[in-house]
């Protein structure tokens, strides 16, 4: 019989640079870009409110691509958990509270948002040695309306479709608000089940 024993082969180690990672980083370089097109001329000069859209649009884009980039070509790397959702906020919270500062949207949203994308991540750690809590959907429907609420508020909107972009904000904050709750009770949850198990074992 012939002998096909040895060792395993080895996992082929994911290479730090590549196409997923370096859309993340690009997403974290367009922030400061986004913020200079959106503060040209007080903000309300439509050419540059149109480049700001475009931007953000854009960044957004990444978003959903290297996540499905990473999970469909094995790219997933440490590096990239950390950077993906901290590029995610760091664009979301520019645009809200750029926003805010020119005036022209409430501080409260800009808070109850930043709050609850703190929270969460504080909670991610805290749980984070029993376990990783997964997005649900109502998390990445949340994501989705927040980035079309802020697209909408970006854009030079005539005055007729001004309640579209606050009804789509205040959808936004429900969800935001909804789906931190939820995050809090799995995280307490989760965190339950691994103090049982150890105590357990």
């Amino acid at each position: 019989m012939t002998d096909v024993g040895g060792d395993p082969p080895t996992a082929t180690p994911v290479p730090l640079l590549n196409i997923a990672n370096i859309l993340t980083m690009s997403r974290l370089v367009l922030v400061p870009v986004f913020l200079a097109a959106l503060f040209a001329a007080d903000g309300h000069q439509t050419t540059w409110r149109l480049a700001a859209f475009a931007v953000f649009a854009v960044a957004s884009f990444t978003d959903h691509v290297d996540g499905n980039l990473a999970r469909k070509h094995g790219l997933i790397t440490d590096f990239g958990k950390i950077a993906d959702p901290i590029a995610d906020k760091a664009l979301t919270g520019a645009a809200l509270v750029g926003l805010s500062l020119l005036g022209e949207l409430p501080w409260w949203v800009t808070v109850v948002i930043a709050v609850r994308e703190i929270g969460v991540t504080l909670l991610r750690f805290w749980v984070i040695r029993h376990g990783v809590i997964p997005a649900s959907r109502g998390g990445k429907l949340k994501t989705l309306v927040q980035v079309f609420a802020i697209g909408l508020y970006v854009l030079p909107l005539p005055p007729l479709l001004v309640p579209v972009a606050e009804v789509l904000m205040g959808a936004a904050v429900i969800l935001t608000v909804v789906t931190g709750v939820d995050y809090v009770v799995r995280a307490v949850r989760l965190r339950a089940r691994g103090r049982r198990a150890v105590a357990g074992a």
